[in-house]
């Protein structure tokens, strides 16, 4: 891939990284209540789920992904009605995913449930899929090899986005940091909480 065309790529997909989706609400939300060391977990399923599906828009398969309306939806409303659920046990300070409002040592959010939250977030979400479909053939060359293409192009995209999950996720657990000198916890589950339903029902409806 020349270097003119990832001058072009590079910029539109930081742009698009950083936007707020659901993907960084949820590192925000996870940075909040678990911190940033252990949303990485959550960050190696999501980019699991980016590279999967940027890898299928390249080679075509998510046209045909795209075309099976009811298997998105199984995926959308199975993803979205468990983080839905994760939020309401988060708003009444419940659960794995909320701030103790003790200060007692729970066992935090399993690696596995976070990653998994972080592949079924990236690939049940239909309009990620139509927006690889989009964004990565004017970046193709049809005269050469895709596979090396591809493999530079997702590369860059997982770089990117593990850039803007950082940030998000930092971003979350500041706002912890800056709740919790006022002795807020309940306040932060409470955000968290909304914030991780407003995901759910994004997922499940959009």
């Amino acid at each position: 891939m020349s270097l003119g065309l990832l001058s072009v790529f590079v910029p539109t997909f930081l742009f698009v990284s950083l936007t707020p989706g659901m993907c960084m609400t949820l590192s925000m939300v996870l940075g909040m209540t678990q911190g940033v060391r252990r949303t990485l977990w959550m960050m190696v399923g999501e980019l699991a789920g980016v590279a999967l599906v940027a890898a299928s828009a390249g080679a075509g398969v998510a046209t045909l992904m795209l075309r099976q309306p009811e298997l998105f939806a199984l995926f959308k409303w199975v993803g979205g009605c468990y983080l839905g659920y994760l939020g309401v046990m988060m708003w009444r300070s419940r659960g794995r995913m909320a701030i103790p409002l003790e200060q007692v040592e729970l066992a935090p959010a399993g690696r596995c449930q976070l990653a998994l939250q972080g592949f079924v977030t990236a690939v049940a979400n239909p309009k990620g899929w139509a927006f690889f479909v989009a964004l990565l053939p004017p970046f193709l060359d049809a005269s050469r090899p895709l596979v090396g293409q591809l493999a530079v192009l997702i590369a860059v995209i997982l770089i990117i986005e593990f850039l803007a999950l950082l940030l998000y996720a930092a971003g979350g657990s500041s706002l912890r940091r800056a709740l919790g000198k006022s002795d807020n916890v309940r306040l932060l589950n409470r955000i968290a909480g909304t914030l991780m339903v407003g995901v759910g029902i994004w997922l499940a409806l959009g």
